[in-house]
């Protein structure tokens, strides 16, 4: 456990050293800004659910810009020799700079933060779909986090470990999105394709609802793509 917190610790730090975090940031912070206002004026409900709706699009190109180096950056300098010898498994490697990659992530989303507080002073929002919408936009970054440390861990380019990131997150929204519209496909491979959507899960926490359901797939596919992000880089040992 120790090995692992360290590991989150010196990732979190290498981000904050990155300037592609510090452009992250910038665009974050000036995308979700601009969808907030643009939908912020008098008469217009005290919510920040259509701005949730349109920060988890954003995630789908930002996310990947962070995770595209967690492990694809040891083998590009040469680091992941010392690593992959260290009295650490790979398991604890790959949970480990997960971690790091979400303290920055939560850091990311403080910029909602100040959006929350300009509703609380003009108007009177309702908090609770506020927090579990925050609850889901978290999971969904702890999911493309997950997605993009496979990614990683599968290539040294980290431009192609982004590309690879971005195409299996929009395989899990915009591709589950059309797909389940056509019309050769039965009921229950739509309803299957449906409930794979990214979107369609996290929009029951922008509305305020708790379902078991929801934490599961999240839940789910973090644990899947961390477990093959553990066994590609456990492959690396035995080249």
């Amino acid at each position: 456990m120790n090995q692992m917190l360290t590991i989150a610790k010196r990732e979190l730090t290498s981000l904050f050293y990155s300037p592609i975090a510090y452009v992250v940031l910038g665009l974050f912070s000036l995308g979700t800004t601009m969808i907030f206002f643009i939908g912020f004026g008098p008469g217009q409900p005290a919510t920040l659910r259509p701005t949730l709706e349109g920060v988890v699009w954003l995630l789908i190109f930002l996310v990947p810009a962070i995770s595209m180096r967690l492990i694809s950056e040891e083998f590009r300098s040469g680091t992941v020799e010392p690593l992959l010898t260290a009295p650490v498994t790979d398991t604890q490697v790959v949970v480990g700079k997960w971690l790091g990659a979400m303290g920055f992530f939560s850091v990311l989303l403080v910029p909602l933060l100040v959006l929350v507080a300009v509703l609380e002073i003009t108007a009177s929002p309702d908090f609770g779909p506020i927090v579990t919408g925050l609850v889901g936009l978290v999971l969904v970054g702890g999911f493309y986090l997950a997605i993009g440390a496979f990614a990683s861990a599968a290539t040294q380019n980290q431009i192609i470990a982004f590309m690879l990131t971005v195409f299996i997150i929009c395989v899990f929204t915009i591709a589950m999105f059309f797909l389940p519209q056509a019309a050769f496909l039965g009921p229950g491979v739509r309803e299957a394709m449906f409930y794979l959507n990214v979107n369609m899960q996290f929009a029951d926490f922008n509305k305020g609802l708790i379902d078991t359901s929801n934490f599961v797939y999240f839940a789910t596919g973090i644990a899947l793509f961390l477990f093959l992000a553990v066994k590609l880089l456990e492959s690396r040992r035995w080249r």
